[in-house]
């Protein structure tokens, strides 16, 4: 008797899940958190929870609308690849529609109307180019073009903390631009760890990163490099008003990162690389977190 209202109920949860799974949600917390930083740095009064929230909700779904657009523009390329090919547009557990594009304007343009009339117009400047950093220069113009792809894409997460710095301090703010900075140095060895990882499927997809079109060893080597001048811009905010706190925590997690792109040079296999990856989210997570912990301490 309860055979078809419990199916329903199983359809309805599977196109929840298939919809949110579009969206990269993961990806569009991490740069909602970002953007939560960027207040919290800035050295002047923290907005009420309303002005909070409603920046966070704009980064979030204008993120969402981003995440959305890339897997709706490269759904004929996603089958290439076996991380990428039980997508829903892939697999057809949803349409390929037009009218997705409909729904990810009107979400991104709630996003930055919301934004504009709630925060402040530069705040929601950079919500906008946010998007469309990832969505158009990025996923159209950039991806397939350049192995540099991802160092100019990078700059779509750095707009998120200047969003947050904006809705504080528009335009007085030095430590949310250095984060920004260090949010656009954190990208290309970030992605590269992961693209070498992935090289194979990354060529059989005719997608030019790095790895693919230098090779494995040099990659790493690009890696290394980077990590080691995204370490040192991680420090810079220290000096412009951050403390110990911040500086003990961008350090370590500068140097966690540091020590496993030196083991990824040294072998740059899968195992490493993955490690590589990893770190570098331990140390954004640690940089992020100490700033904050910096911030409310000290």
């Amino acid at each position: 008797m309860n055979t078809v209202p419990v199916t329903h109920a199983r359809s309805l949860v599977s196109l929840l899940h298939d919809v949110l799974g579009l969206m990269k949600l993961r990806i569009g917390v991490m740069i909602m958190l970002t953007a939560l930083v960027g207040m919290v740095v800035t050295p002047a009064p923290l907005p009420g929870f309303a002005v909070t929230a409603v920046l966070a909700l704009s980064v979030l779904v204008a993120s969402a609308s981003a995440g959305m657009f890339n897997q709706y523009f490269e759904a004929d390329e996603d089958h290439r690849m076996a991380r990428t090919r039980r997508r829903a547009f892939v697999t057809g557990a949803l349409p390929h529609s037009r009218w997705w594009l409909l729904l990810m304007a009107t979400m991104l343009i709630l996003s930055v109307a919301a934004a504009w009339r709630f925060v402040n117009p530069l705040a929601a400047g950079y919500v906008l180019l946010g998007a469309l950093f990832y969505g158009v220069v990025y996923t159209v113009w950039l991806k397939r073009r350049t192995p540099m792809n991802i160092v100019i894409g990078g700059l779509a997460g750095s707009f998120a903390v200047l969003a947050g710095g904006a809705a504080v301090a528009p335009f007085d703010a030095p430590i949310p631009l250095l984060l920004a900075l260090v949010l656009f140095l954190w990208t290309p060895p970030h992605f590269w760890s992961l693209a070498i990882a992935n090289r194979q499927e990354y060529a059989d997809a005719g997608v030019p990163m790095l790895p693919v079109v230098v090779g494995a060893e040099r990659a790493a080597r690009a890696v290394l490099v980077g990590t080691v001048l995204l370490t040192l811009a991680s420090l810079l905010p220290a000096a412009f008003g951050l403390g110990s706190v911040y500086f003990i925590g961008a350090l370590a997690g500068g140097l966690y990162f540091i020590a496993c792109a030196v083991r990824l040079v040294r072998r740059p296999e899968r195992a490493p690389a993955m490690r590589s990856f990893f770190a570098s989210l331990v140390q954004l997570s640690l940089l992020l977190v100490a700033a904050c912990l910096d911030r409310v301490l000290v």
